[in-house]
């Protein structure tokens, strides 16, 4: 049994308050359907797995959101000038505090069955703070945050953290996050084993371990 499972949190548990990291879109008077933001999400990620192949060194966070906003006014035809305030909107840890129903429960049987539970984010420092805002830090046996440990993912170093933080094993050990490059080439890079949230199904035709709701999750442990 993998016994220690270990997630990302934005398009993982938790999800954005679109009203605020969209607001600047919103305000001047666009309004993107769920396909846009989709549509946005895959682009970013197949985008930045690819610069990652090729540059280890980009700027994880700050760069998926400023191709991902691009893309985004690009579909929509709003004007360019708007990304650096899109990117400095959704970049608040705060403002990714939408939890799908059922998530709790899912997590609380996650312990029932003996597994314990950990966070690996790139965060500003506040991850910790979200997650007992939103009702899940209670839930968590350890939270390791970019902002606090001084890596990002996809470096080795904050999943070594992470699993230190827990005296957890790699093999016996699962990251369940929503960017191949970042998240599960991160993880198995450590010899952890790895699985994608792939709600937006940027990776569906790829043949990797993947759920499309956290429903999924307990069948692959």
């Amino acid at each position: 049994m993998l016994r220690f499972v270990f997630f990302d949190v934005g398009n993982t548990l938790t999800f954005a308050d679109t009203r605020l990291t969209l607001g600047p879109l919103l305000e001047a008077g666009y309004s993107p359907a769920p396909d846009d933001l989709y549509a946005a999400e895959r682009a970013a990620k197949l985008h930045l797995d690819a610069a990652l192949a090729e540059s280890p060194n980009a700027r994880v966070d700050h760069d998926y959101w400023n191709i991902y906003h691009a893309n985004l006014v690009r579909r929509l035809g709003a004007p360019e000038s708007l990304v650096p305030d899109l990117v400095k909107a959704t970049r608040v840890s705060g403002r990714w505090n939408q939890v799908l129903p059922g998530t709790r429960e899912l997590l609380q049987d996650l312990h029932r069955r003996g597994h314990r539970l950990g966070v690996i984010s790139n965060s500003d420092g506040r991850i910790a703070e979200l997650l007992a805002g939103i009702g899940l830090g209670d839930l968590f046996d350890a939270t390791t945050d970019s902002a606090l440990v001084g890596h990002e993912k996809p470096h080795p170093a904050i999943f070594r953290a992470a699993l230190e933080s827990l005296s957890a094993a790699p093999e016996s050990s699962v990251y369940v996050g929503d960017i191949y490059s970042v998240d599960y080439l991160g993880a198995r890079s450590v010899g952890m084993n790895a699985i994608l949230m792939d709600v937006c199904g940027a990776y569906r035709d790829r043949g990797l371990p993947r759920i499309e709701a956290l429903e999924e999750l307990p069948a692959l442990l």
